[in-house]
């Protein structure tokens, strides 16, 4: 294989693409593990409906038989209860956009303040309800972050609970306020040893513990008259009332209230907040700017990280709907395209052809090539044109010395150079382009005229096989060839939408060649160039499966980053040089609106997508449901073997290797789309990529005989 002179090319800076894309990564990740934690990590059982058991050595008796206004300060604990017939209504779980606008409604209507112990998530969600609540004269208190059970979580969490929760508060009303409700609490004699610790941890951090007295149960949903008798005050001591304004279905509750205030202020009950029903001074305070900022901020941040996953969801769902598009349309095209194998282009094409190999420093495999073009059942020239090797190339295809095989010299000029010379030095009409690493079965050339009987026909593209297939590497890129490239070229020949023929073996007519003015040399991917030329002259470009050649993969998975790099680079460069057919008619349309589609929706904006759907999964694993994800992934598994098994049958190949398909959703998988990502930096960067030579290791041998390579 030749390539382009050095001083057409300038090395690609690579660092600052890897910079970019590991923040794009981090961002993403950081927005996934936010949502996750703010709406995953949520406690969703009702407080009533947790109860907490354990010793209850350590709590103060004072705090056990006392108030539910609890003062930890460590030497002076102490409580304090509300005065006789006053009612603290409080609301936990809020603020929600259904319900907690009605109750304020009836609040509003019966001239009664009460408190709000708000969910740092629900205030994010629904900053406008928690600004009403406080410009409506209520009073507003805590309820965690994602309504966590402080006495169970981890210290960092409980931190983490208080201050998200503040920053919240602030960035939504201004305010900050010391009244905290732990989610999960009910009245103090049922406080627990692990309780009291939290508690006390949340008084080192400044916060005033709110506990009840009398529990309306409104989250069973008992019924309305249930929840106004669970609400009545069986004495005249005063009272701080449990409801909610959040978490389900709160009719019943509007409901009662509406019947339950003027019921207890006919007989002598006040309503007010906490602070004002146990007499402490006002509680809540102005933010400070800082303050204000960093809450908005975490609002902003929290409403992004929705977006994100919103939009990571149908990206998600369109990627799956089009993967699974792909894959039917591709097998439904194979099974068509099978069973054309018999069908007779016109009469048999005996004419000779003229075989190209354009070789640069092909030492290692130059001679198993020619001996097993020489071997070939049909008539043929060889014309090896040496690009200015270094390494004896034509030295040792000269020193063959069989008959019908020229050399040409030429000084280092590039591979689509070489091959124009070839071309010019060919004899015969029909045109055979062949990679110096490539070994041909002896069918080949004339499987692959045949389709040249048909005078539309421009080109025909071979079915290009892995050689050196052992190893992982080789039994992943031997997969790769099979179920990719020659699936998806069944479906192009259907389609007559042909993007590239492959300078591994690849037929041409000449006069199609001529027309178009020979091998271009502005794109690294001088084949799909060719081919996409051909196909917007209006030539037609087939695929012919009989036409086996064998080809020597890369060894490495340097190499293999080389090679493919080059090659998506190469195409990108393609694409964007025949952009121009998508809005062209007759057969350079057809060729735009659907090769060019499809290699952009499937070969470039689904790489660039499997990162997303990487890190989407790690996010499934640690906050969805794991078995569900795994599920998701076994069935996509199974799509791509019963895909690999139909395509194997079809080349007549063992199923052995696919194996190894799982493994290589972890490693080959993600060199594949880094190297799409990769090459569309470089493209957007405007860099222009030097040559990625691969390594030859002269692998591959010539066919024995007619029986096809070992």
């Amino acid at each position: 294989m030749s390539r382009p002179v050095a001083r057409r090319a300038k090395q690609v800076p690579l660092r600052t693409h890897w910079i970019v894309l590991t923040m794009l990564l981090v961002c993403l990740s950081s927005m996934l593990l936010l949502n996750g934690y703010t709406h995953h990590l949520f406690g969703t059982e009702p407080d009533g409906a947790v109860t907490s058991g354990g010793p209850a050595g350590a709590v103060p008796r004072a705090i056990a038989g006392g108030g539910p206004v609890i003062d930890a300060q460590p030497g002076e604990v102490r409580s304090v209860r509300p005065a006789n017939r006053t009612i603290a209504l409080t609301f936990d779980d809020g603020p929600d956009p259904v319900w907690t606008p009605k109750i304020l409604d009836v609040l509003k209507a019966q001239h009664v303040k009460a408190t709000f112990f708000v969910v740092g998530t629900e205030v994010a969600a629904h900053p406008a309800l928690a600004r009403r609540i406080v410009a409506e004269g209520h009073q507003i208190g805590m309820h965690t972050f994602t309504h966590a059970n402080l006495s169970t979580a981890p210290g960092w969490r409980r931190s983490l609970e208080l201050r998200q929760s503040q920053l919240v508060l602030a960035g939504a009303t201004g305010l900050s306020t010391p009244l905290l409700r732990p989610p999960y609490s009910s009245e103090p004699d049922a406080l627990t040893d692990a309780d009291w610790t939290a508690i006390q941890k949340t008084r080192q951090a400044g916060y005033l513990t709110v506990l009840t007295t009398q529990d309306s149960e409104d989250w069973r949903r008992p019924g309305t008259a249930k929840v106004i008798a669970n609400s009545t005050p069986r004495g005249t001591a005063g009272q701080v009332l449990l409801m909610h304004d959040a978490g389900g279905d709160r009719s019943e509750t509007v409901a009662a209230l509406t019947k339950l205030i003027p019921a207890l202020k006919a007989r002598g009950y006040t309503f007010a907040t906490v602070s004002d029903a146990v007499g402490l001074p006002q509680p809540a305070h102005d933010a400070g700017l800082l303050e204000r900022g960093r809450g908005l901020a975490a609002i902003w941040a929290m409403r992004v990280s929705d977006g994100v996953l919103s939009l990571l969801t149908w990206f998600l769902y369109a990627a799956g709907a089009l993967s699974v598009l792909r894959a039917i349309t591709t097998v439904w095209a194979a099974r068509r395209h099978a069973r054309m194998r018999d069908w007779s282009w016109g009469e048999p094409v005996t004419e000779p052809v003229s075989v190209i190999v354009p070789a640069y420093n092909e030492s290692a495999g130059i001679e198993a090539a020619i001996r097993s073009l020489v071997a070939s059942d049909h008539p043929i020239e060889v014309i090896v044109v040496d690009d200015g090797s270094t390494d004896g190339t034509a030295d040792i295809v000269e020193a063959m010395g069989i008959r019908g095989v020229r050399v040409i010299r030429q000084r280092n000029a590039g591979k689509p150079v070489a091959l124009n010379t070839g071309l010019q030095a060919a004899h015969f009409d029909l045109i055979v382009m062949v990679d110096g690493d490539t070994v041909f079965e002896p069918d080949a050339v004339r499987m692959l005229v045949q389709p040249f009987a048909d005078p539309s026909v421009g080109a025909v593209s071979g079915n290009a096989k892995v050689g050196n297939r052992r190893g992982l590497l080789g039994r992943w890129q031997h997969i790769e060839y099979v179920v990719g490239f020659n699936l998806d070229r069944r479906l192009f020949d259907l389609a007559e939408c042909m993007p590239t023929v492959p300078g591994a073996v690849g037929g041409f007519r000449r006069t199609a060649l001529e027309r178009i003015g020979g091998l271009s040399d502005v794109t690294l991917a001088e084949d799909t160039d060719l081919t996409m030329a051909l196909c917007r002259d209006g030539w037609r470009v087939v695929y012919e499966e009989r036409a086996v050649a064998w080809t020597e993969a890369p060894a490495s998975l340097g190499a293999l980053w080389r090679q493919r790099y080059r090659w998506c680079y190469g195409t990108l460069q393609a694409m964007w040089k025949h952009r121009g057919a998508w809005v062209q008619r007759g057969q350079s349309g057809k060729f735009g609106r659907r090769g060019l589609t499809y290699l952009l929706l499937f070969q470039v904006l689904l790489p660039l997508l499997a990162p997303v759907v990487d890190v989407f999964a790690i996010y499934g694993l640690v906050f969805l449901d794991p078995l569900r994800v795994g599920l998701v992934w076994l069935g996509f598994l199974a799509l791509q073997f019963a895909m690999g098994r139909y395509a194997f049958h079809l080349d007549g190949e063992r199923a052995g290797p696919l194996w190894t398909l799982p493994l290589q959703q972890f490693v080959y998988r993600q060199l594949m789309y880094l190297v799409v990502i990769q090459s569309v930096f470089t493209a957007l960067a405007g860099s222009r990529l030097r040559w990625q030579r691969m390594e030859r290791y002269g692998s591959l041998r010539a066919p024995a005989s007619t029986e096809g390579f070992p």
